[in-house]
């Protein structure tokens, strides 16, 4: 049987990886797509069986996945369903791994998370894709000996040949290319020193690819300082191990009783200077920066007395279809895991489409958010049972009051993923400032910079404020030119004496 070598590695042009695809990683993840989505990985993350794989130095979740893979044989462009797998030339054992140390600072495109060198180790042996049937393989992955990821391709939300045929239709799969179609659940954390093994085969053990084998190192080469820092946070263990025991988390219950400590992002240093600083100031200081598109708009607080600096986390809402919402919009759906998951001092934000027509949060559930210690609800649709929510200590953002249920319109769909709201993107770890002056979205790599300019710009207002109040014309005061800046160094120094 073919092996997987160098010239196999050399001719993929592109890896293209799949979200979410097994039925078992769906209810482990709580969320089931309604189409594929997908993102890149860089050729030179291959690597052969046998190679080691480094845990960059400063990195705590190095986070493996065993995946088919397949490799295109012909080009496909705008090919059928009917047609795609005649395009794939073999299928190998593949392990997607990444760092979710980096993935704040990814903003979904995985690209830092997940390409690293070696980041996606093939093989060994190729089956021939003629010689298979696409629906009757299985996949299993061995950490340190222990089986952890058994599954099967009969039931996948999304077949190899639909996978082919949809990305076709878009983008030309070159010969060699490479898909990796999806992990089952089982997926975890590999630490140093541990050795990581996937196999595929068909169901009836005919036809095997062998253990494609990776031993993880240490990296001993720290991160520049010139780009992003590994950060993990309590969710991010949650995803990597798959679940918050397998994490050694407490379990949800016990995190309400005892919440958890403002997330790096958001020191209570930070904090405090945002909360500081006029919404108008910071509105001025992100637009200096060239982001002019940050402030979710058309929206009234409950509590206009009320101002609250927080990180997003987000509700992603569709137009309600009702084959779907029986799906989705029952039980502990999207919006109820939403409401029950957020921590103490988030902000929940959720995109309805702008669509007025109905509710998007009652009385209940923001009683509930309120008890998780959750600062504020931000949403572009309507709230039902407003004079109840209104008498809520906790404030709510939304676009008007409005007695009927979401399922009216919306049905829950998806949620800590990067959403719209009013006109702006937010992305989970956001930070979000909001007071009756508007609702403002914060990059939180720019935030320590950002604050402390605005910080200054309000000393020199505050001076300039002085000065008008003492008679002086606004002109060549506001702002301020060499003379006055001049004047202006010398009040601060006596301000600071």
């Amino acid at each position: 049987m073919e092996q997987v070598n160098g010239d196999t590695l050399a001719a993929a042009r592109k890896v293209v990886a799949v979200h979410i695809n097994y039925p078992s990683r769906a209810a482990q993840r709580g969320r089931t797509p309604a189409q594929p989505s997908y993102f890149l990985k860089p050729s030179s993350s291959l690597a052969l069986s046998g190679s080691p794989v480094e845990r960059p130095a400063g990195c705590e979740l190095l986070g493996y996945e065993g995946e088919i893979a397949l490799i295109i044989g012909k080009a496909a462009r705008r090919v059928s369903i009917e047609d795609a797998w005649s395009h794939v030339a073999a299928v190998t054992a593949s392990n997607d791994l990444g760092v979710y140390d980096l993935r704040w600072a990814d903003k979904g495109s995985n690209l830092r998370s997940k390409g690293g060198d070696g980041f996606t180790p093939v093989g060994p042996a190729l089956l021939p894709a003629d010689a298979v049937d696409p629906s009757k393989l299985r996949i299993r992955t061995w950490h340190n000996g222990e089986l952890v990821q058994d599954d099967t391709t009969g039931d996948l939300l999304f077949p190899f040949a639909r996978l082919v045929a949809d990305l076709s239709q878009l983008l030309t799969l070159e010969e060699g290319d490479l898909i990796l179609t999806g992990t089952p659940a089982g997926a975890s954390v590999a630490k140093p020193g541990d050795v990581l093994e996937v196999e595929v085969e068909t169901i009836d053990g005919s036809l095997s690819t062998g253990r494609l084998v990776t031993t993880v190192e240490e990296g001993t080469t720290t991160f520049a300082d010139f780009g992003a820092q590994p950060k993990v946070d309590d969710l991010q263990r949650e995803e990597a191990y798959g679940s918050r025991e397998a994490a050694g988390l407490a379990p949800v219950a016990e995190q309400a009783q005892a919440p958890a400590a403002v997330a790096p992002a958001l020191s209570p240093e930070l904090k405090a200077k945002l909360e500081s600083v006029a919404t108008a100031t910071l509105s001025s200081q992100l637009r200096k920066r060239g982001l002019n598109n940050v402030s979710i708009d058309g929206l009234q607080g409950t509590r206009p007395d009320r101002r609250v600096v927080g990180l997003a986390r987000t509700l992603r809402y569709v137009p309600n279809r009702e084959d779907l919402f029986k799906i989705h919009g029952g039980g502990f759906n999207a919006q109820k895991r939403a409401i029950d998951s957020v921590n103490e001092g988030e902000i929940l934000v959720m995109e309805a489409r702008g669509e007025k027509g109905t509710g998007t949060v009652g009385d209940i559930l923001a009683l509930r958010a309120q008890v998780r210690g959750a600062a504020a609800i931000i949403t572009d649709g309507g709230v039902r049972d407003y004079t109840a929510v209104a008498g809520l200590d906790m404030p709510t953002w939304f676009a008007n009051p409005h007695p009927a249920v979401l399922g009216r319109r919306h049905i829950p769909w998806d949620t800590d993923i990067t959403i719209a709201c009013g006109g702006a993107t937010v992305q989970p770890g956001d930070i979000i400032v909001a007071d009756s002056d508007g609702v403002l979205v914060i990059p939180p790599a720019i935030a320590e910079e950002l604050v402390e300019d605005c910080i200054q710009q309000e000393k020199e207002e505050a001076f300039i404020f002085e000065m008008v109040k003492q008679g002086n014309s606004v002109d060549g005061l506001y702002p301020m030119n060499k003379e006055w800046q001049a004047k202006y160094k010398a009040w601060e120094g006596q301000a600071n004496d």
